[in-house]
């Protein structure tokens, strides 16, 4: 697609889609409706606007917020290897902080003791029932 200005233009979905950041177009264009994408700054809700090589997108992900810089345009969804090739990662997401712990009766138990005797499920019973 052209504009006429005459720089090469993509709808963000079919781009979103062909670099492999969500399974489905309409995934994607659901994305961009939402009104939680911007494309060089600016929230956009229509999954038919252009995208050039050189915009940056930012748009959340899963936990990570997604800062991405546009270098080409797709012509298939191709393989992951050919995906990552149309964008520069700008900022590349953080590791995911360790899971909260949680206190349950089985993580407070030592490892590897197994399951409790008839005397500690009877002792926990009655715990639980407040008597």
């Amino acid at each position: 697609m052209d504009d006429p200005a005459g720089q090469p233009g993509q709808r963000i979905d079919r781009w979103l889609w062909y670099a492999r950041f969500l399974k489905s177009r309409s995934l994607a264009a659901t994305l961009v409706q939402s009104g939680r994408l911007r494309l060089s700054g600016q929230r956009i809700s229509k999954a038919s606007r252009l995208v050039r090589a050189g915009d940056i997108l930012t748009f959340p992900l899963g936990p990570h917020i997604r800062v991405i810089k546009i270098l080409h345009l797709g012509t298939r969804r191709g393989p992951a290897p050919e995906a990552a090739l149309l964008y520069e990662d700008l900022d590349p997401p953080s590791p995911l902080p360790p899971k909260a712990d949680r206190e349950t009766a089985a993580e407070s138990r030592p490892a590897g003791t197994g399951r409790p005797t008839k005397k500690e499920g009877r002792r926990t019973a009655t715990l639980k029932s407040g008597r």
